[in-house]
């Protein structure tokens, strides 16, 4: 049995579908593919989890792997969450909170605006993170499962050495030059003409309710959260944690049928009526405004902070990486410096080729190496603008794969090899403490090694 986990490739397939970014069993008959496929103890894997990979890699352009292979991959995967709840290993809220704020980021990347998600799916930033709140716990319980596994595996030069001695001359893989960048970054403010515009707005939208007006009907007209306002701004009942915490705290404040005073949060202004509560669940409304990023974001601090800090790294007072720590607005890259890191694998080294961010290509296009760029327009993950100053570290030219320049890529495999083993003795002794069932028709998948699966 050769183990292979797909989970993040997995719940990167929820994100797709849920998105619209790529579709599946949507054609012009309808028929449902949801169907429970296998069991393992109380969790349970339908068709269209297996398709949903599937389509993914097709939509990628990838060579998808043999639907066995992926199957596989999941019932590892519904595996590690089984054992993870008879070992009671758990993952903090915050932990997942962050995970999924991170991935909702790269989404409202894709779509370019948390305002385009919001008007594609008619559902509200808050309601689909909270739809997609226990795929991200689900991924956070697997990987900390691996790492309760194969976190104590470590590697020596030595093995790397004979790993890259073991690879033919011929075999050796052609290396593409790579580039390490870092940039510190600064995000623009609203400006408080901005801030004082929306909050009256949202003041007069609160005297108007007062005074008789309906309140869902003043969010249908006129909340910028649409996926909400066309339910009168209705937000369902929501768990405790799963909104952002200025919105919550001003909600559970409330008394059924009050409303908030204006709350301002990432999102924007809010005016939140609290409908009723129900133990740890509470049910709300709100009107949201939104701030325009582009038209009202003043750059001036920005601009000012990143000038005063090229200058002292410029004159070698303050070093790179510490100014990024210490300063950026990029909390990712600034505990690594500012380096900005591959997210494949998880390196600051990028390929100099055409899977760059076209931004950062044709910005380091123009600098030489140990240059340090002026303040230049940036715009985050989730949207928002901002200013930020590039370094350009270093450059490796074209080669073919040695030890001395390609360490970090050879132990990074030697180590994933090392693992993997760690990982498959584990399931080779976990298969035995786990009820694992298999619809018949894929008992020619010889799953976890086993020749015929049970019937459900």
């Amino acid at each position: 049995m050769k183990i292979n986990i797909f989970l993040t490739a997995q719940l990167t397939a929820v994100f797709l579908l849920f998105f619209g970014l790529i579709s599946y069993g949507q054609g012009q008959q309808g028929v449902s593919i949801d169907k429970i496929i296998a069991r393992v103890d109380n969790h349970y894997i339908l068709n269209s989890e297996l398709e949903d990979m599937y389509a993914q890699y097709k939509a990628e352009g990838r060579t998808a792997p043999e639907k066995c292979q992926l199957l596989e991959s999941l019932i590892i995967n519904k595996m590690l969450l089984a054992k993870a709840e008879i070992d009671s290993v758990i993952v903090d809220d915050k932990e997942v909170d962050g995970e999924l704020d991170a991935k909702m980021g790269y989404m409202i990347q894709r779509f370019g605006s948390e305002k385009n998600i919001v008007e594609a799916y008619g559902k509200s930033i808050d309601n689909l993170k909270s739809e997609l709140r226990q795929q991200v716990k689900e991924q956070k319980v697997v990987e900390k499962m691996q790492r309760t596994i194969s976190g104590n595996v470590k590697i020596t030069p030595n093995e790397v050495r004979k790993f890259y001695n073991s690879i033919p001359k011929d075999s050796l893989p052609y290396i593409p030059s790579e580039v390490e960048i870092g940039h510190i970054v600064k995000l623009g403010t609203v400006t408080r003409e901005q801030k004082d515009k929306l909050r009256q707005q949202l003041l007069d939208l609160k005297q108007r309710a007062e005074k008789g007006e309906d309140f869902a009907t003043l969010a249908q007209i006129y909340s910028e959260d649409l996926g909400s306002a066309k339910n009168g701004g209705d937000l369902n009942f929501a768990k405790r944690g799963a909104m952002v915490p200025e919105f919550e705290g001003a909600a559970l404040a409330l008394k059924p049928g009050e409303m908030s005073d204006i709350v301002e949060s990432q999102f924007g202004f809010h005016l939140i009526k609290l409908i009723e509560t129900r133990g740890a669940e509470y049910h709300a409304r709100h009107i949201l405004l939104r701030p325009d990023y582009n038209k009202g974001t003043d750059m001036t601090e920005a601009i000012r902070s990143l000038d005063s800090l090229r200058k002292l790294i410029s004159i070698d007072t303050l070093k790179f990486a510490k100014a990024a720590l210490d300063n950026s607005e990029d909390k990712e890259t600034a505990e690594a410096g500012g380096l900005i890191q591959d997210r494949n694998t998880g390196l600051a080294r990028l390929t100099l080729d055409a899977t760059m961010d076209p931004a950062l290509y044709f910005a380091i296009d123009t600098m030489k190496v140990g240059d340090l760029s002026q303040p230049v327009s940036y715009r985050t993950e989730d949207g928002r603008s901002a200013m930020r100053i590039i370094w350009y570290k270093s450059k490796s030219e074209p080669h073919t794969a040695n030890l001395h320049d390609d360490y970090e890529k050879l132990a990074q495999i030697v180590l994933s090899n090392k693992r993997n083993n760690a990982l498959e003795e584990w399931f080779k002794k976990a298969q035995g403490d786990v009820f694992i069932s298999i619809e018949p028709e894929y008992r020619n998948c010889k799953v976890l090694g086993l020749a015929q699966a049970d019937d459900m």
